[in-house]
Parts: structure tokens; C-alpha cells; sequence
């Protein structure tokens, strides 16, 4: 019986999804942007085209440069987009999920964030969206520092983000990932969204919709075989390049256990030190590799890999349009 209603509840939300991809017709949008609806709604309706608030609506004591959605007031993001021409939309998904006991859960996040921070600033033109906390993956009762999202739960979630962000304004949608689940993901939403405002109807709007691979897996494979060159271990789980990057990003907030960096290192499965009496039952730390070399050098370097590679494929995105 639970499991019934479980997945009526799961309909239920996939449908309200689904259902939210599909805009209502100009007709009744127009008629609840003059009525309650509207109004309940804080807005003016999608119908009717957007007014330039008024100058009484901006605060002087803003922080300059806001890149950042999220710590930005909605008249900020209007002129950062009408104004400004900052028409790119970052999303940045991270994820929520054990790295090993030197290493706190919420790695991808805080290291997405940095990093879509500083891919906005060096391209100019980029305003940061939230970062997505969760990614494909799946949780543990062991290693207990997983919250994971299925592949189709994701995918409906960037799509509908993406389009979110198209209605605020933005005319280019860029996904990027810093944890490799659900990749396929990323790619086939873009295109379906890509191949949407492609068709006659929103063609002149010059909508896009990319998803940014290099930051991910080009970025992760040149740095490893970075590592390789330099002798040191490279591939596997909670090791070497999380840890470092992590390192170098945290300034002070111990998102490194570093009194745990001389043990960070499999101990059970391939590559790791099996005990010696089969019989023995050995807990899992999570690493599948070794961190025990892990530096802030080697995570500066990381981290500016993902960064360089990330602003060279927008650009490069961006210029073909052209």
C-alpha cells in the first residue's frame, strides 16, 4: 500500500512538473496579470512586457560587481540583464555525498560555488545561479553523507530551471556539473531546449541552451594526467583532486579534516590495504585511491583548470552565434 501511494505521489509530481514546462495561452495570462491572480503572484504577468523599475527601487548600499542570483534584490537582476547585458545564466550543479572521513559532504557545492563565481567574473556578461545542492546518485547507510537524485529527476529539474530562467530574461542557459552523475543528463536537456528555440516561433528571440562539458571531465582527465607525470595517484574517489581543491578553496573553514590527511587512503577494496584475516570485518572509509599527497598547490591548479576551461567553451559558445 505504501508503495502505491509512493508512486502516486511521484505522478503527481512529474505531472505538476510536465504540466509547468507548457505555458498557458497569452489569453488568460493577460487576463490574471489585470486580475487577483496576478497580483497574488507579486508581478505583472508573463503576458505583458517588463517595465524598467524605478530608481526608488534601487538600494545605495548594494555590493559592487554582484555576480550572484541568489544575493542579488529582483531589481538587480533586471538591469543586470536589461542594463548590463548580462544575459548568461551559470547553473552550476554540485551534489551532496561522502568524500571520504577527511573530507565534509558538501564538497561539490562549496567547490562549484568558487568556481562559477570566478567563471562569471572573468566572462563579464554572467550572472550565477543558485547552485544545485543535489546530483544523480544514490545514498548509503554506511558512508552516511548521501542525498542523490535520480537521472529523471534531475534532467526534469534543469529543464525546468532553465526555463525559469529564460522567463526572467536570460538569453543564454549554461549547465555545468561538478559531480560526474547524471551526466548524459545535461547534454540531452540542452539540446532538447536548444532544438525548442530553434523552431520558427522563438527563433528571433535567440534563445540558447549549452551544456559546458570541458569543466567537468576534460578538466578532471588533463589534471589527472598532470598528477601522473608528477608520480602521484591519480583517479578514484576522495582523493587527490577533490582534497586538494578543496584545500585551496576553504581559507580557514575546515572543509578539509587535515589531521586525517596521513590516513586518507582506500582501505578496503582495489588498491587499498586488505587486513591480513579475511574474516575480518573492515568499515569502508570511502576513498577509492589515495589523498594522502593532497596540497593546496596541487588544488590551486585544479580549481584554475576548471575555471580557464569553462570561460574558453562560454566564449566559444557565445562567438558562434555570431
Amino acid at each position: 500500500m505504501k508503495r502505491v501511494a509512493l508512486v502516486a505521489g511521484l505522478v503527481s509530481v512529474f505531472s505538476a512538473l510536465a504540466f509547468a514546462q507548457t505555458a498557458p495561452p497569452v489569453e488568460q495570462t493577460a487576463a490574471q496579470a489585470g486580475g487577483s491572480q496576478g497580483r497574488g503572484r507579486g508581478g505583472r504577468g508573463p503576458a505583458l512586457p517588463p517595465m524598467d523599475p524605478p530608481d526608488s527601487f534601487y538600494s545605495r548600499n548594494a555590493p559592487a560587481d554582484l555576480v550572484e542570483f541568489e544575493m542579488m534584490t529582483w531589481p538587480e537582476v533586471y538591469r543586470a540583464i536589461h542594463k548590463e547585458g548580462k544575459t548568461t545564466a551559470l547553473f552550476y550543479t554540485g551534489g551532496t555525498e561522502h568524500r571520504g572521513p577527511q573530507n565534509v559532504n558538501g564538497g561539490h557545492n562549496l567547490m562549484a560555488k568558487e568556481t562559477v563565481i570566478e567563471i562569471a567574473r572573468k566572462l563579464g556578461n554572467a550572472i550565477v545561479m543558485p547552485v544545485l545542492p543535489y546530483s544523480s546518485n544514490n545514498a548509503s547507510n554506511q558512508q552516511t553523507g548521501t542525498l542523490g537524485l535520480t537521472d529523471e529527476i534531475q534532467a526534469l529539474i534543469m529543464e525546468r530551471l532553465a526555463e525559469q530562467a529564460i522567463v526572467n530574461g536570460f538569453t543564454n542557459v549554461m549547465f555545468l556539473n561538478d559531480h560526474g552523475g547524471g551526466v548524459r543528463g545535461y547534454g540531452e536537456v540542452a539540446q532538447k531546449l536548444e532544438e525548442k528555440y530553434r523552431e520558427p516561433e522563438f527563433a528571433a528571440r535567440n534563445i540558447h541552451v549549452y551544456y559546458v562539458d570541458r569543466v567537468y571531465g576534460p578538466a578532471q582527465n588533463d589534471f589527472n594526467d598532470m598528477l601522473g607525470e608528477k608520480g602521484l595517484p591519480n583517479s578514484g574517489h576522495a582523493v587527490i583532486a577533490d582534497t586538494s581543491e578543496m584545500m585551496y578553496l576553504e581559507k580557514g573553514r575546515n572543509w578539509v579534516r587535515r589531521d586525517l590527511l596521513p590516513t586518507a587512503v582506500a582501505n578496503t577494496g582495489r588498491g587499498a590495504a586488505t587486513p591480513a584475516d579475511p574474516n575480518v570485518r573492515v568499515v569502508s572509509n570511502g576513498i577509492s585511491g589515495d589523498a594522502r599527497q593532497s596540497s593546496e598547490e596541487l588544488g590551486k591548479i585544479a580549481y584554475e583548470m576548471k575555471v580557464n576551461y569553462a570561460v574558453e567553451q562560454i566564449r566559444t559558445l557565445l562567438a558562434e552565434q555570431k
